[in-house]
């Protein structure tokens, strides 16, 4: 499990969607939780697969597979919780993980290339480069785009 709370200003947890790794900035992240029971229910919100109830809060859980993987992955080992921030108000939200996450530090490049607006810019990790999501960007995409889940692009 990684320790967010005392990531410093360039810590960035790396995690995992469908086969692809990302980087979120560590100041974003809550939590890793457990596979906990999603509660399902009928709605019209994109990208919402249900919600988790976690530490008392309801916290909703975007696919988030759908944008940067093309498809919802089977399975996932955790919920990444992240904060989103409102005006006056922070609310939870997560999204299904299924590789292992780890805490990392460096500097955030521009994109190479046009990218989606969830996307923020590159971080370089070893010889792999990640793309760095925008949380509030990512769990919003898909309301933008309309009702058809959006594809990720393949990246080279």
């Amino acid at each position: 499990m990684i320790e967010v709370d005392n990531a410093g200003p360039n810590s960035f947890v790396l995690l995992q969607v469908g086969e692809r790794r990302f980087a979120l900035p560590a100041d974003n992240v809550a939590e890793l939780a457990p596979p906990l029971r999603l509660h399902q229910f009928p709605h019209t919100s994109p990208l919402v697969a249900g919600v988790i109830v976690r530490r008392g809060h309801i916290v909703p859980v975007y696919d988030a597979g759908l944008v940067l993987a093309g498809k919802i992955p089977s399975v996932h080992r955790f919920y990444l919780v992240a904060r989103r921030e409102f005006s006056d108000a922070t609310e939870l939200s997560a999204i299904p993980v299924n590789g292992e996450c780890e805490l990392t530090t460096g500097e955030v490049q521009p994109c190479s290339s046009e990218r989606p607006s969830y996307i923020s810019g590159e971080l370089t990790v070893g010889e792999e480069t990640l793309d760095v999501l925008d949380f509030e960007k990512l769990v919003t995409y898909q309301s933008a785009k309309g009702s058809e889940p959006a594809a990720a692009e393949a990246r080279r």
